[in-house]
């Protein structure tokens, strides 16, 4: 039977534009996933997931989710809550459905209207002109042995196109997943799908290519049918890996993401954001009268080009950054007769803008001075790896600003509240991005951060009584890394919130029965200067016996969890995001009549080339001194550098493990 071609067409229509109907309706659960109690591909997870559905369609600006969990414990059932981010007045999310089915089969739908269940949270980012929402729901009645079942749908402008993000690996292990994408007709075959509509990108360029990226499992790949649709299923995915110290979690992932683009070539591509990206660097960044004014009452003539920069980096340090205090909205800005900055001589003007504002505000400020200075924009370490070879520029986050100083380079970082001049925040240091330059804009990677600029140097006197009981300080000076987040901490909470943090920080690392509290810090607010936290101490330390005190050879990391000791392998690379040194020097006071009766031995622990352990004991008549020095020079380990890694930390631990033996000196008797 011959097919007219318009039915042909329409059936065809109907297979693309209804994917969701077809394939997310909700499904009856088998006997085996009621009775589950434990599953034994994942074993203790706390929940799995049976099914995950996600069908883009752009034809039909439509984009549709379903899922299937089964809840194994307590844990679990956080998953009961969904989290739906949409865009206000661009998305729209519609058709929700879901239901919690118990162990025996009981069926508890969603009830009331969706608006009704729907909570709204403001997400909104800096420097997004776009306000992204959630809306929040919670599935009914779920017992651990529950199966959670819901769909929905996110409708979007009939303007905008998606570019589908597929997240393959989420936290609980994954059954079975299906995803499809439908893209704009333009990327699709066949004469039904002629069209003489376009797509633009933000620069009013025709989009010409549909790309899509994939970190995926041996084996597996994206398929593609014969009128262009894509397609991608898996069986047994595991949960995202959670191994100590990893590098941002989003790089390594598996995952499928699309993207429309006006270019496929990898060089082009970049040549043309960047020449764009700074454009607008140089514009903003100009040097104008106001600029060169403010410029030449902070520097004097016979300033050294060193110095410039010095003066004009506290300048701008001493502005109001709004990412460390709080964006004003549109409606304060006219109450207080300000304007967003659309030039580096407003944010002078109005001495308060955002962290990018405030660099490329130095940035304008050295170039008024008659430096040599560049943007580099970043990205953050914290957040995700660089990835030349996808093409999407919002990748880079932030902005560094890098001056010629005696045919040097220096790294800066003014849009980083509280960061010394010279010292860049370790999400920025070895972060690669793109810098602006003589010989055009190129791929850069900032320099990483020199362990011995970042140190904590602990030193105290600890004062013991014939019952092990403690009193004493410990003074903390920070510098480098430690310092600043200190400081960042102290512009978001007050000062008490700032001490409760830190004694937090401190629980993990003291020994057990002994009590630290801040008592005040000194540089706080001083970048500039050391930053020292004096610490009290009180409390009851190792145990004693008639005749003996036996004490913790070390005063910190006796009970903390030494990294890496639990972890026999390791499947990602180690990010410990940045190299530091960290010292001690305690002085245990004895008690009156108890001496020395053992000590650990003198050691040096060294991984070559990466890090090394030092620790010394001097005992005297009435006291001993502990002294315990790690360098860590590294700050990234592939998988296969992994062993030797560990095999360091076991060492360390040991030695931390070290006790010290005070005996009480027997008493003379008379005759």
């Amino acid at each position: 039977m011959r097919i007219p071609a318009m039915v042909r067409i329409f059936l065809l229509l109907l297979a693309v534009a209804s994917p969701a109907l077809l394939r997310a309706q909700f499904q009856q659960p088998t006997g085996e996933e009621l009775a589950m109690t434990a599953d034994p591909k994942a074993p203790g997870a706390a929940a799995v997931y049976l099914n995950i559905e996600e069908i883009t369609n752009d034809q039909q600006h439509i984009h549709s989710y379903y899922a299937r969990i089964k809840v194994l414990t307590e844990k679990g059932k956080e998953l009961a809550t969904v989290e739906l981010p949409y865009i206000q007045g661009k998305t729209m999310i519609t058709d929700i459905k879901a239901r919690t089915i118990h162990s025996d089969g009981t069926v508890i739908p969603l009830s009331g209207k969706p608006e009704d269940l729907l909570i709204v949270k403001t997400l909104s980012k800096d420097g997004d002109p776009l306000q992204v929402s959630q809306k929040v729901f919670t599935l009914p009645s779920v017992e651990v042995g529950s199966i959670l079942e819901y769909r929905f749908e996110i409708r979007y402008d009939e303007n905008l196109y998606s570019s589908p993000f597929w997240e393959i690996q989420r936290s609980y292990f994954i059954h079975q997943a299906h995803y499809a994408f439908t893209p704009f007709k333009a990327f699709m075959n066949g004469s039904h799908n002629a069209t003489s509509s376009y797509l633009l990108d933000k620069h009013m360029n025709a989009v010409s290519t549909l790309i899509w990226r994939t970190i995926l499992p041996a084996g597996l790949a994206v398929k593609v049918d014969f009128i262009g649709r894509y397609s991608l299923d898996l069986t047994d995915i595991p949960p995202k890996p959670e191994e100590e110290w990893m590098p941002p979690v989003e790089s390594i992932l598996y995952k499928v993401y699309f993207y429309y683009s006006s270019s496929s070539n990898q060089s082009n591509f970049w040549v043309s954001e960047t020449k764009y990206w700074s454009k607008d660097v140089d514009r903003f960044a100009e040097p104008t009268g106001p600029i060169k004014q403010a410029v030449a009452a902070l520097i004097a003539p016979g300033d050294s080009d060193l110095d410039k920069a010095k003066k004009l980096y506290t300048a701008v340090q001493n502005l109001d950054n709004t990412n460390f205090s709080r964006k004003k909205s549109e409606a304060e800005l006219k109450q207080l007769k300000l304007k967003a900055a659309k030039r580096a001589e407003d944010t002078w003007a109005q001495k308060s803008g955002s962290s990018q504002d405030i660099a490329l505000l130095y940035l304008a400020m050295l170039r008024a001075a008659g430096l040599t200075a560049y943007d580099m924009k970043v990205a953050d370490r914290s957040e995700r790896v660089f990835d030349p070879s996808y093409l999407n520029f919002d990748q880079l986050d932030d902005d560094l600003v890098t001056v010629i100083i005696g045919g040097k380079e220096i790294f800066l970082d003014p849009g980083e509240k509280m960061c010394p001049f010279q010292t860049v925040h370790w999400k920025h240091s070895g972060a690669t991005g793109i810098r602006q330059g003589t010989d055009g804009r190129s791929f850069l990677t900032s320099p990483p951060q020199a362990y011995i600029d970042n140190k904590i140097v602990r030193t105290g006197e600890i004062a013991l009584d014939a019952h092990g009981a403690v009193t004493g300080n410990i003074r903390f000076v920070m510098t480098g890394q430690e310092a600043l987040h200190w400081r960042q901490t102290a512009l978001r909470n007050d000062l008490d919130e700032v001490k409760k943090q830190f004694d937090h920080s401190l629980e993990p690392i003291v020994p057990e029965g002994v009590e630290t509290h801040v008592d005040h810090f000194l540089g706080l607010d001083n970048p500039d200067v050391n930053l020292i936290a004096i610490v009290n101490v009180h409390g009851t330390l190792g145990a004693a016996t008639s005749k003996r005190l036996l004490l913790p050879g070390f005063f910190f990391e006796t009970r903390s969890g030494h990294p890496f000791i639990n972890e026999e392998k390791r499947l990602v690379p180690v990010d410990m995001q940045f190299g530091d040194q960290v010292s001690d020097q305690i002085v245990y006071r004895l008690p009156a009549g108890f001496t020395v009766e053992g000590q650990p031995q003198d050691t040096k622990i060294p991984w070559q080339g990466h890090a090394v352990l030092v620790n010394t004991f001097k005992a005297e008549p009435d006291q001993i001194t502990v002294t315990r020095t790690l360098a860590r020079a590294f700050t990234f380990a592939k998988p296969e550098e992994y062993q030797d890694l560990r095999g360091f930390y076991q060492k360390i631990a040991a030695a931390d493990q070290q006790q010290l033996v005070l005996t009480r000196t027997p008493v003379a008797q008379g005759n």
